[in-house]
């Protein structure tokens, strides 16, 4: 076989590859494709000149409305969620990490006229850049923002930092560097530091209580944000119920309380804090296991405490309110993040940003001027009337200039965008705004002519006012966050199309190997049929969300079908019945490590109760459990070394073949050493913790790639032809996968060696099952068919794989801890390798790098270098197939689902997943075909 064969084999999968990342391109632009940001910003001067509301109840003294507050302090604690803040008494049952914030507890409950406790309710995606974004926008920031969390662009929207400046006001921030990196050039001070080593839990931290106590005694500024990052990153490595976290919100509770008492301090008349308030909140909420990014309810809900430091304000109201009341206001009180920067730019006194859609929050809007509100105000009787009128005359000021300002951005947008809000949104939202207009008017008239003197008169038009401004608002916001996204459904189309197109082909790729000096008939078989139907069932399973949350145990059952016909096959046959046996309870075990996985990822989502009570048994501290994690993995990583060791028997190892089985021995030993050490179950000395922390990981990386080199030198090298090829294919497949498992073995954590073994006997049993059928029917079915079955099973593996090492299609399903093992430093390149090479380890790198293991057969392929080659190339064409059918699925399915509730939470991920997937999966084919299908040594 000369080189010109081996290429017209090797050409068809880069042009393949070529086409799927035009494909994905494509439809990315078109799904993925963030609003139309204006270049708009909000001025002074506007209001006076546009705004419908001037002349109205009372005069402005501010630039848009009154100002409330002189000065703000806003502490961010980042991933709080809202069982961190509310009383243990909101929920059904206490747990270690409830109550631990008892200063805000008792101040909301004791003082309820100066401080609330407010679920804070974030919007989807919720990582740290999107709610950032949407806190200081008021907009709703768009999935492929998550793209940018780890390098941030700088906001170009207008936002209230941008409006605090503008207006001559004093920004100081500390904490997450992620605020520089949206607002470079706006903090008159700023001491940022350093947020995605997530295995650090305090130079953040420490670094804003360093900054923020001292800050507090200064008169040089007017706003303060502070970023704290130790839950979050507590809850990425140890998660939610762990001792660090408690020991984390105990520090907290620490530092709120002298902070509190500093402001309270100098809280006088004539002090620095008169007229101060305080904001303690987070960005979004973590799920259990600490993960964050989807729209459940733990992910979305954090917590919002409101305090105000203004006692003249807050001594008018005498509540009378049982202590009964006050848990359930606490409980049950919800602002949404998309009101913050709209409800802190009106108590500022400064324009509301150009793009908000928020609504100014009438509690937290009540507190703050020391009245009642709309909620727990009475009409019946004209108590304290004169400060609930004046209270509610500048709230309707400001939800009209709210109103005002939300219909001119979304006027402007819909004319400005591509694709803003239909004709008929846009008719309806005029007329709401026309309606609420019309009823300002009619409410002015009202109050002019009665002299505000009858508040059974007066207030009641206020409530009716702020009501109608209220449906405005909230029309808008839920309009928003069903059409914000705008999706070009040419270039989703035109994708889809190029997906298309890289299918037929593959096909014909596959028809041209087989047609290439054919070998044995290719009619089709019951087995290729099921391969097919498998395939199939497998990808219209992705137009159901319920089947993609269960997406796992779907590849599973299919892949558990496929076991039970070769187990009949195999009985009927009287063959090969214990590799069968093996195979189908291997399928079984990883049944139960995907429902395991299921069950952290639902832990405390509407899932929870699905799961039956005994997987508690094998994921809680049983001691039987806790000493088979121990030891389980040790005695599984030894059996994989000795046959990695074992398989060098029997043919002539060349020297370079030699270091890299040697050198993957010892990277093995030091994985044993390693888990010894994190189990500590020999007791050693505090010192081991930096070999095992860093030494050891470090190591088995460098002997990772030195082994890679060895293999790049090995490809150049030319020594005779020493070995036929089926030996030099079986040298390079071992050499390949002992380069690659020990990291990704190390990166997986303990139970990264009992997958590693599963892979190895599968795989084992597989070949041998296909050898025994081949044997039994000769050639009858033909080289497709049986390549077809194979590989489809393999895949089936492959999937089941992913999900039962922890994983699942959605961000908070990446084990960020991975990306930090054996390093505490975070750059970007390395962190997002290791990141990748944990991820799809062990569903695609070994998988797809082991694949020739599964197709090849010394006894007929020895000799027989052309059908080897062919035998190669068509698994590798067929397993891109596989995978590019089921991400056309996710194309299709993603495309009539962009309308969705669940896209941004559940549809975009598992898009995201697939794709990037796909593009791994083409770059390693592409690789592999390059380096075994070549014959010589």
């Amino acid at each position: 076989m000369d080189k010109s064969d081996k290429w017209r084999l090797i050409w068809p999968v880069m042009v393949i590859m070529v086409l799927h990342f035009v494909a994905i391109f494509l439809f990315t632009r078109g799904f993925l494709l963030t609003r139309t940001e204006l270049p708009f910003y909000s001025t002074c001067s506007d209001s006076a000149s546009q705004s419908p509301c001037e002349g109205g109840f009372n005069s402005t003294t501010g630039c848009w409305t009154k100002p409330l507050v002189q000065r703000v302090v806003i502490i961010v604690i980042d991933a709080l969620r809202f069982d961190f803040v509310a009383p243990s008494t909101c929920f059904q049952e206490k747990k270690p990490w409830m109550d631990r914030l008892k200063v805000l507890q008792d101040l909301a409950l004791t003082q309820p006229s100066r401080a609330r406790i407010f679920k804070f309710i974030a919007d989807p995606p919720t990582t740290t850049l999107q709610r950032l974004k949407g806190l200081t926008t008021g907009g709703l920031p768009t999935f492929i923002d998550v793209g940018h969390s780890f390098g941030a662009p700088a906001i170009v929207e207008d936002n209230f930092v941008h409006q605090l400046v503008q207006n001559g006001r004093k920004v100081v921030m500390m904490g997450d560097d992620t605020w520089m990196q949206l607002f470079p050039h706006h903090f008159e001070k700023s001491y940022p530091f350093p947020s995605f080593n997530v295995k650090d839990l305090h130079t953040v931290d420490n670094g804003c209580i360093d900054h923020l106590i001292p800050l507090l005694h200064h008169d040089d500024w007017d706003v303060l944000i502070a970023h704290f990052l130790g839950v979050d990153h507590a809850g990425h490595i140890y998660g939610v119920d762990s001792g660090p976290m408690v020991e984390k919100l105990d520090q907290y509770n620490g530092v709120l309380e002298r902070v509190i008492g500093i402001l309270e301090d100098h809280s006088g008349p004539g002090g620095l804090h008169e007229n101060t308030l305080l904001l303690v909140l987070g960005d979004h909420g973590q799920t259990l296991n600490g993960d964050h990014g989807g729209g459940t309810a733990e992910e979305a809900e954090t917590s919002l405490f409101a305090m105000t430091f203004d006692k003249v304000h807050s001594a008018r109201t005498d509540p009378s309110s049982s202590d009964l009341h006050l848990d359930k206001m606490v409980c049950q009180s919800s602002i949404q993040q998309l009101n913050f920067a709209v409800t802190v730019s009106a108590l500022l006194g400064i324009p509301f940003p150009f793009g908000s859609i928020g609504t100014a929050e009438p509690e937290l809007y009540a507190l703050v001027a020391g009245v009642e509100g709309l909620n727990r105000s009475s009409f019946k009787n004209c108590e304290n009337e004169s400060d609930l009128e004046e209270w509610m005359k500048n709230y309707a000021t400001v939800l009209c200039k709210n109103s005002w300002q939300v219909k001119k951005y979304v006027d402007v947008y819909s004319a400005a965008s591509v694709d803003g809000f239909s004709s008929e949104d846009m008719i309806h939202i005029t007329d709401e705004y026309a309606q609420a207009q019309q009823n300002w008017s009619q409410t002015v008239k009202i109050l002019q002519s009665h002299d505000n003197k009858n508040c059974h008169t007066s207030l009641p038009a206020l409530k009716g006012q702020i009501d109608a401004y209220s449906r405005f608002l909230d029309g808008v916001a839920e309009l928003a966050r069903s059409k914000w996204t705008e999706f070009n459904v040419k270039m989703m189309g035109a994708g889809l199309g190029a997906m298309f197109i890289s299918l037929v082909f593959h096909f014909l790729s596959i028809k041209r190997v087989m047609d290439f000096s054919p070998c044995g008939a290719s009619k089709i078989s019951l087995g290729s049929v099921f391969a097919f139907s498998t395939v199939l069932i497998r990808g219209c399973s992705f137009l159901s969300n319920s089947y993609i949350l269960e997406e796992g145990k779907v590849a599973n059952y299919l892949l558990a079908t496929s076991c039970i016909l070769q187990l009949r096959y195999s009985f009927k046959k009287n063959m090969m019945l214990s590799e069968a046996v093996i195979l189908l309870l291997l399928t079984l075990a990883l049944r139960f490590s995907i429902e395991i996985g299921l069950s952290k990822q639902a832990a405390t989502s509407l899932f929870m109760n699905y799961y039956p009570s005994w997987l508690s048994w094998f994921t809680g501290d049983h001691p039987f459990w806790t000493l088979l994690s121990v030891y389980m993995p040790i005695l599984a990583l030894l059996l994989v070394a000795y046959l990695i060791h074992k398989s060098s028997f029997g043919f002539t190892w060349w020297g370079i073949s030699n270091y890299v089985i040697k050198l993957t021995i010892l990277s093995y030993m030091l994985i044993v050493v390693h888990t010894i050490l994190e189990s500590n179950v020999l007791g050693l000395p505090p010192a081991s913790e930096y070999y095992r922390r860093v030494v050891i990981p470090q190591t088995i990386y460098a002997l990772g790639l030195g082994k890679l080199l060895l293999l790049a030198i090995d490809a150049f090298r030319r020594e005779g032809k020493v070995l036929d090829c089926y030996m030099s294919l079986y040298r390079k497949t071992v050499m390949v996968l002992c380069a690659w498992s020990p990291t990704i073995i190390l990166l997986s954590g303990s139970k990264g060696s009992l997958f590693a073994l599963a892979l190895i006997i599968s795989g084992k049993c597989m070949m041998r099952l296909k050898i025994a059928v081949e044997d039994s029917k000769g050639t009858s079915d033909g080289l497709l068919s049986s390549c077809l079955s194979q590989v489809t099973q393999w895949n089936l593996l492959a999937v089941c794989l992913f999900f039962a090492t922890g994983h699942w299609c959605a961000f908070d399903g990446l084990r960020y801890g991975a990306a930090f093992i054996g390093f505490d430093e975070f750059i970007f390149a390395r962190q997002a390798a290791l990141q990748a090479i944990e991820t799809f380890g062990f569903s695609h790198i070994l998988p797809i790098l082991g694949l020739p293991f599964l197709v090849a057969d010394g006894n007929s392929d020895q000799g027989r270098p052309f059908l080897l080659f062919k035998k190669i190339s068509l698994a590798y064409l067929i397993l891109g197939m596989i995978s590019a059918v089921t991400v056309t699925f996710t194309l299709m399915c993603v495309s009539i689902h962009r309308r969705h509730l669940m896209v941004w939470g559940l549809f975009a991920p598992k898009y995201v997943f697939d794709v990037v997937g796909l593009i791994v999966t083409d770059t390693l084919i592409c690789m592999a075909s390059i380096y075994y299908v070549t014959c010589g040594r």
